[in-house]
């Protein structure tokens, strides 16, 4: 409520009057580009009707519109079609596209609310001749519409007001240990993306009761030499181990979040086998029991449900239900190996829905995964763990005192615990080689995004799901 109230006060008030200490709010290019367009002499205020505001030195002003720009989003639009693309021919750049690209720390709801609120222009050039017969350029201030499109070389000006809010993700402070041990775990890092094998026990997003989270570690830790923070472009369960990649810029972000959607749309509409070539996941599970059949495609919709008078909610199966709102899931699985009642299991989700995984296996193959509680509660009230030697009980006994930053705790949690932990773990990530990708459209005009290679990211088990495969052999 606090932030609304701030939000409000600053865009109400007089640009002049705005304060530049927060300027981080901006995109260092975009600072870099910022210029007055007139000086304070000539900052003479305009009528605000047709003719627009006169330019003036208070506002905050972005780069020109630059059509080489490549658009992320279009081009994850054009590889998953299997096609090649122009870098500016996919997809019109209107105004708001613009202002979130070059302001990427600005928060897109208040973005929203200052094109509704008719606070953003955009330069107007108009020409004429003077007493003495010579050209003369007068630059005015008008209105301009989220949807507006935009072209070459127009400049896009916010109230200068906006410098003065407090930045979406505040940096999470990391002492050398933590720095370390985040470092430790990456998988893959080029110029477009980093990718990292997520440790099972932290959240991926901040919220309530989250104290730190991995979206705000990476801004510290994972920045490296970038102007830009990591982004997320998909998300793990916070008691999850494996592969999460992060967009290492605007666009590599937008081009991945295209290359996730994309790939649902695909296997919602009967053309998967296309999207699989450009991004594949598969996930290792350990599950109790073992499903009728070896292989196959779980295609069940998924729904929310309201539990507790709405304290607490669950996904779950929805079969022809008129009242609650459901979203289809489409899961591949494969037995890799039953032993002593329990399965590995490996799973391949088509789309991309929350809780997919767990919730196919629990209730579709009526096989929950080990050390999930939520999905899998009563096959678990029966649960026995699994009895280990001496030698290999003494060595559980020494790991629990190994200690790791961010209280973290790889070593205990398997089968032979009293309370075993989530055994589901992304091991595996096919997709383009998306730094190549964009490289390749700023040299050439035409590339054919169908010749472009695949990066392969392959993330070791946890310690203790390393440990619960050993003791089933």
């Amino acid at each position: 409520m606090a932030d609304r109230r701030l939000v409000r006060r600053l865009l109400f008030r007089t640009p002049g009057g705005a304060a530049a200490a927060l300027s981080a709010l901006v995109a260092p290019q975009s600072r870099s580009h910022s210029t007055r367009a007139a000086s304070p002499a000539e900052g003479e205020r305009g009528g605000a009707g047709r003719g627009g505001d006169r330019v003036r030195g208070d506002w905050l002003t972005l780069p020109p519109f630059d059509r080489a720009v490549v658009d992320g989003a279009a081009l994850g639009r054009e590889l998953s079609r299997g096609g090649s693309a122009e870098p500016g021919e996919a997809a019109t750049m209107t105004a708001l596209k613009w202002v979130l690209r070059c302001c990427p720390e600005l928060p897109r709801s208040l973005v929203q609310k200052l094109f509704r609120l008719r606070q953003v222009r955009r330069e107007f050039l108009e020409g004429g001749l003077s007493d003495v017969g010579t050209q003369m350029v007068d630059c005015r201030l008008k209105r301009v519409a989220a949807k507006d499109s935009i072209n070459l070389g127009d400049r896009i000006y916010l109230p200068i007001s906006v410098k003065e809010l407090p930045s979406k993700k505040q940096e999470c402070r990391c002492n050398s240990e933590e720095v370390n041990f985040v470092r430790g775990i990456v998988l893959h890092k080029d110029d477009a993306i980093i990718a990292v094998n997520k440790p099972p026990g932290m959240p991926v997003q901040g919220g309530v009761g989250i104290s730190r989270s991995f979206d705000e570690v990476a801004i510290t830790c994972l920045k490296y030499d970038h102007q830009e923070n990591p982004r997320l472009v998909h998300r793990l369960d916070k008691d999850c181990s494996g592969i999460l990649v992060m967009g290492r810029t605007q666009t590599s972000a937008t081009f991945l979040h295209s290359l996730f959607r994309e790939k649902t749309v695909g296997a919602l509409n009967n053309d998967s086998a296309s999207r699989k070539r450009l991004l594949q996941r598969k996930y290792w599970a350990l599950v109790i029991g073992s499903p009728r059949r070896s292989k196959g495609v779980i295609s069940a919709p998924l729904g929310k449900v309201l539990m507790d008078n709405g304290k607490s909610d669950r996904i779950t199966i929805i079969n022809g239900s008129q009242t609650i709102p459901s979203y289809h899931a489409i899961t591949e699985y494969e037995v890799i190996e039953s032993r002593h009642g329990y399965t590995w299991l490996q799973l391949s989700p088509l789309t991309g829905r929350k809780h997919q995984l767990r919730v196919h296996c629990a209730e579709a193959l009526g096989t929950p995964i080990v050390g999930d509680y939520k999905y899998g509660w009563q096959a678990h009230r029966n649960f026995k763990n699994w009895q280990v030697s001496n030698s290999e009980e003494s060595f559980s006994r020494k790991l629990k005192g190994r200690a790791l930053p961010f209280g973290l705790d790889l070593d205990n949690g398997s089968i032979s615990d009293e309370r075993p932990r989530l055994h589901l773990h992304s091991n595996q990530v096919l997709f383009p080689n998306i730094a190549l990708a964009l490289q390749n459209m700023q040299l050439s005009s035409g590339y054919d995004l169908s010749e472009l290679e695949t990066l392969e990211l392959v993330a070791p088990l946890p310690p203790y799901m390393q440990k619960s495969l050993d003791f089933l052999k």
